[in-house]
């Protein structure tokens, strides 16, 4: 049996977390102002989701911060599955706001009241969703650097938001031109329905991930790959599994080679195949393979998980 993995940790990535926290601070201010002076239940929407945004930050810093301690005794295989526990709060989190937003949209729809100042409203929640646009941006893109779910779900919960800010700045615009106060509440309900959609995905792929789902289809494709590479040898595999635990990816497969070969030659086979994989994939890996020879029989019985 053999084993390796990235020689190095990947970096650190709460940096983006105090980006992403000083960023809903500043939204939450300037959509809190908007709907002081606008008393448009939209905007109040828009603001709750904020407040939503920064509790997810603050949650995501902590577990991000746990994610990224090395293993230990109890936790040898590290503690990357903390982030799944970050995207799954965040996607109840946004379940919250979305019922927040649904009772005070209905207790408006019971109660119109008219919207004061929509100009200056306007202007201050359009420019706190380019601030959440440019930081959902910076996020997303390091999360698909990084292959982290924690940085990609705070991204989509900001694009979110940025959504949401349009479909609330169309209500207002549209009560503006008609008259008809109920459009606003009746937006804040589409924007409601969206935000359950996002919440219900975020936490759908957390339980996905915690329940060991294989790495990506196209990743698998390139391992089969490079094992294939070794057939006209007489090297054979089977056995291989994968899953993903936050950013780290782990492989394990049994290599069958000539029973003629020495273990020296066998071990610089696996060796290779290691290095392969590792060069191949992006992130930190860690892979396990188990060398039996071709010949033998009982080299095929253990195919299942429990032999």
């Amino acid at each position: 049996m053999s084993g390796s993995s990235l020689p190095t940790s990947p970096p650190s990535l709460r940096r983006y977390m105090y980006l992403s926290i000083a960023a809903a601070i500043l939204t939450i201010s300037l959509k809190g102002l908007a709907y002081y002076l606008t008393g448009s239940v939209g905007l109040l929407s828009d603001a709750l989701e904020s407040v939503v945004n920064l509790a997810a930050a603050l949650l995501a810093l902590l577990l991000l911060t746990i994610a990224e301690r090395p293993p230990d005794e109890e936790h040898a295989y590290g503690h990357t599955k903390a982030e799944y526990f970050s995207s799954a709060a965040e996607g109840a989190l946004i379940l919250l706001a979305a019922y927040s937003i649904v009772a005070t949209a209905i207790q408006r729809i019971l109660e119109p009241q008219p919207l004061e100042n929509i100009g200056v409203g306007l202007v201050i929640s359009v420019a706190a969703s380019a601030i959440n646009f440019g930081v959902a941006r910076v996020l997303m893109q390091a999360g698909r650097r990084y292959n982290s779910i924690t940085l990609e779900a705070d991204a989509q919960h900001l694009m979110t938001d940025v959504w949401t800010s349009a479909g609330v700045v169309i209500g207002v615009i549209a009560v503006a031109l008609s008259g008809w106060l109920i459009l606003d509440p009746l937006v804040a309900l589409a924007v409601a329905a969206n935000i359950i959609w996002s919440g219900v995905q975020l936490m759908r792929r957390s339980a996905l991930g915690l329940l060991d789902s294989a790495i990506p289809q196209e990743e698998r494709q390139q391992v089969a790959e490079i094992l294939n590479r070794y057939a006209p040898q007489g090297v054979q595999y089977h056995s291989l599994r994968t899953r993903q635990a936050g950013q780290r990816r782990f492989i394990s497969v049994h290599v069958l080679v000539p029973g003629k070969w020495t273990v020296q030659r066998g071990h610089n086979l696996l060796e290779q195949i290691e290095r392969d994989v590792r060069n191949a994939l992006p992130g930190p890996t860690t892979i396990l393979t188990h060398l039996e020879p071709v010949e033998d029989p009982v080299s095929m019985e253990d195919i299942e998980i429990d032999r």
